[in-house]
């Protein structure tokens, strides 16, 4: 496959981190979309982001893969069981490392943990 000038395939559009050509600022590599009530879901509704934030912070990190929390009922080995199995063994550790915090049933990590049916 041959690239162009800017180590890109052919057709791809060249990622800016500086200014675009035309003035516009574009947003640093690894910006997180604004913490409000669009992108970010309150600690007492599960404490994560929402599919608008989501969407924002995709927008922003071009290629990233952040998907939303899996809620709903999954068949056991699917893709979305196997997401649910690695966050709550994850958020187990955090559960581990922060007593304080998994000792409060209200803390962002439980809400999530309940949100994400641990």
């Amino acid at each position: 496959m041959s690239r162009n000038d800017y180590g890109l395939r052919f057709g791809e559009p060249k990622q800016y981190y500086g200014n675009f050509p035309d003035g516009r600022a574009a947003a640093a590599k690894g910006t997180m979309p604004p913490r409000n009530k669009k992108n970010f879901r309150p600690t007492k509704k599960g404490a994560g982001m929402t599919e608008a934030g989501v969407k924002a912070y995709r927008k922003l990190n071009p290629g990233s893969k952040l998907k939303t929390a899996v809620t709903g009922k999954v068949k056991p080995g699917s893709k979305a069981a196997k997401r649910r199995k690695s966050f709550c063994a994850r958020s187990l550790g955090q559960m581990k490392k922060f007593p304080k915090a998994a000792k409060d049933p209200n803390s962002r990590l439980r809400q999530a943990r309940r949100r994400w049916k641990c």
